[in-house]
């Protein structure tokens, strides 16, 4: 299993997956022209650490603006990570946000209220 690094542009967020942390970052805007492309490898690497790592897996995001399509590709994740969870796979998700950003906050407590893993809202220090 390999780590996968994505830079970020003006229309999709820098990503990170490395496996020997255990960590998922996700920071920036994510409106990619096809959601579904650009997250599928974010996703199979995802499903890939659950069955094949026995260490945690957090996932970190600083996310300023997502898409309907980045939402539903991110609710993927999400049910990933749910169901990991349930079969007693230690998870985590850690959602820092700018506090003036109201869109983030509501989006990220949508999100938090469908999830039974530790799923910490942070705002970020300015």
């Amino acid at each position: 299993m390999n780590a996968i690094y994505i830079e970020g542009t003006s229309s999709t967020p820098t990503i990170s997956c490395d496996v020997e942390t255990g960590t998922l970052s996700m920071t920036g805007d994510s409106y990619p022209e096809n959601s579904f492309e650009f997250f599928n490898d974010v996703i199979e690497w995802v499903s890939d650490f659950v069955e094949q790592q026995d260490k945690p897996l957090t996932l970190e995001l600083k996310l300023i603006y997502m898409n309907t399509s980045s939402v539903k590709a991110m609710m993927d994740i999400f049910d990933l990570l749910e169901a990991a969870h349930l079969q007693g796979y230690s998870v985590a998700v850690n959602w820092y946000y700018d506090p003036r950003n109201e869109r983030v906050i509501e989006l990220a407590e949508e999100f938090k209220e469908d999830c039974t893993f530790s799923f910490m809202i942070i705002p970020e220090e300015r």
